[in-house]
């Protein structure tokens, strides 16, 4: 398969390259140096040129609160460039694949979130993610994730770690749940769903609902540390205030994906300690 890979810089993009090249795919990783998704001239003339089998889309504004500051940038990016892409893919044949988030729902259901499941985004983020869901078109795959961390880049596991060695004691929300998920567990099932041009909607994720407080405990567990370091707090009482409302239960069900015939991706806490190995010193 030849697979082009945008945003191929990014946590996400730098582990879909690598499943993708130790599956035997030709990978034609681009960053958003090498082209800009919101561009349509340059998403028309790199399409054409490389007449891929499949794109997997990891280009996106995904600073939360900074895209409650700069919604025109955050629509042009996670919106438009999909459109754009959607119609450079059809144009060639190539299929396409979008991630999109849990913050295209308003986090006020008390079970897990199913591809049935009305989205109702509470902010300019979830917002243009959704809009880029749609603009994907209905032949393309569009995979909803949450929490997405890797053994490289800024990200929860490492600004953990990094605060566990600048402070005694750590707080963390204790109102916020979702599922942890991993680049290197997630970039196999998108490679695979861009192997099988699977249409429609999907929620993939690492198995296991935590809150952020939870997390944190088990990435300083993980690390040898003392998860008691940390302790609970409420979203209220976050200081400063986040610009862009979280919502308080992210929990996406990955039921439908294992009816399609996929392996659920494991817990998280099986591919933790390998993150957080990444981090530590030699």
């Amino acid at each position: 398969m030849r697979v082009l890979v945008t945003g191929s810089a990014g946590q996400l993009g730098t582990d879909v390259v690598l499943a993708c090249e130790a599956a035997g795919d030709e990978v034609i990783g681009l960053s958003r140096a090498d082209l800009d998704i919101s561009d349509l001239g340059a998403v028309r003339r790199v399409v054409d040129e490389v007449r891929p089998d499949a794109i997997i889309n990891c280009a996106a504004w995904t600073a939360v609160d900074d895209c409650e500051a700069d919604p025109e940038r955050a629509d042009r990016i996670n919106h438009q460039g999909v459109g754009y892409l959607a119609e450079a893919s059809a144009a060639v044949g190539a299929h396409l694949v979008q991630v999109s988030t849990d913050y295209v729902f308003d986090g006020t259901k008390s079970s897990a979130y199913t591809e049935r499941d009305t989205p109702n985004p509470q902010s300019v983020y979830g917002a243009t993610k959704l809009a880029g869901e749609r603009a994907a078109g209905p032949d393309a795959t569009v995979v909803r994730t949450s929490w997405v961390c890797s053994a490289h880049g800024g990200n929860m596991v490492a600004t953990i770690l990094r605060l566990a060695g600048a402070h005694d004691r750590l707080s963390f929300v204790a109102d916020q749940r979702g599922n942890p998920t991993f680049t290197s567990d997630l970039a196999l099932a998108l490679r695979q769903l861009a192997v099988d041009r699977h249409c429609g909607v999907l929620h993939v994720t690492n198995a296991e609902t935590v809150s952020w407080f939870e997390f944190a405990q088990a990435v300083l567990e993980a690390a040898g540390g003392d998860p008691t370091r940390v302790s609970p707090i409420t979203t209220a009482e976050l200081l400063p205030a986040r610009p862009a409302p979280r919502p308080a239960n992210s929990a996406l069900s990955n039921e439908l994906f294992a009816q399609c015939g996929y392996a659920p991706l494991p817990a998280f806490r099986e591919t933790l300690p390998a993150i957080v190995a990444a981090y530590l010193p030699d």
